[in-house]
């Protein structure tokens, strides 16, 4: 693959990003958004993008901390994205401006479809993706892997046009049952096209290699497997327009 970093406007701040190319990469390619865990862009972020894109598709890495700060654990991390979270207007700018950036820098190069574009986020990135999806972006289709799922700004009636994937652990701390079903009745009311899977008995992170928090934070190799395959059907059906 081929990475590279790509400096933009991002709401307040500057953003440092990471446009991902799979070898294969045409003007047919899908796009695909990549809001990463609350760590930011860091190498592993860049190669998960790399995994999703595969040999054909075109991804970029979104930076919402600006300049491309990265946190080392969940001490440096939590103040970070907790500021967002508290922000939710700034983290929708910061979140549109990645999607805008990667559907420009495509252009550039002469590589991807825009009418193939979908978000993909994980943890505090799978939040991101979910209000770049209620704020109306033109995706197919926005998947969030154990994210955010409450929000101080719900969806309106006809506002989200992606298809929505949720995958999420039923022991999840992070997003509780209450919070699942308080997503799924502002989904409906929104008119959102969207499917839920929930994992029985994960915790948060379960596609995380390094979470190892008993009780909090569980890697689940099976899931994470599980996962991948999940993301890559959605995204191909909601492309096809077979969902």
């Amino acid at each position: 693959m081929t990475v590279e970093t790509i400096r933009y406007s991002c709401g307040a701040v500057e953003g440092v990003g990471a446009l991902v190319r799979g070898p294969a990469a045409d003007a047919r390619s899908p796009l695909l958004l990549v809001s990463p865990n609350w760590l930011g862009v860091t190498a592993e972020a860049i190669e998960r993008a790399g995994r999703l894109a595969g040999e054909h598709g075109v991804a970029f890495v979104a930076d919402m901390y600006g300049e491309g700060r990265t946190a080392a654990g969940p001490q440096e991390a939590m103040p970070l994205a907790s500021a967002l979270r508290a922000d939710p207007e700034e983290r929708r700018r910061r979140i549109a401006a990645a999607h805008e950036t990667l559907i420009a820098e495509a252009a550039r190069r002469g590589v991807g479809d825009p009418a193939r574009c979908a978000a993909v986020g994980f943890c505090f990135g799978g939040g991101n993706v979910l209000e770049l999806a209620r704020g109306g972006a033109a995706l197919k289709a926005a998947v969030s892997v154990h994210g955010d799922l409450k929000s101080p700004l719900p969806a309106v009636p006809g506002a989200v046009k992606a298809a929505l994937l949720v995958l999420h652990g039923s022991r999840d701390p992070a997003a509780p049952k209450a919070e699942r079903d308080a997503f799924e009745a502002e989904m409906d009311a929104a008119g959102a096209k969207w499917q839920m899977l929930t994992f029985g008995g994960l915790v948060h992170s379960f596609c995380e290699e390094d979470a190892a928090t008993p009780g909090l934070a569980e890697y689940d190799p099976a899931a994470a497997r599980q996962s991948y395959r999940l993301i890559g059907q959605f995204l191909e059906d909601a492309f096809e327009a077979r969902l």
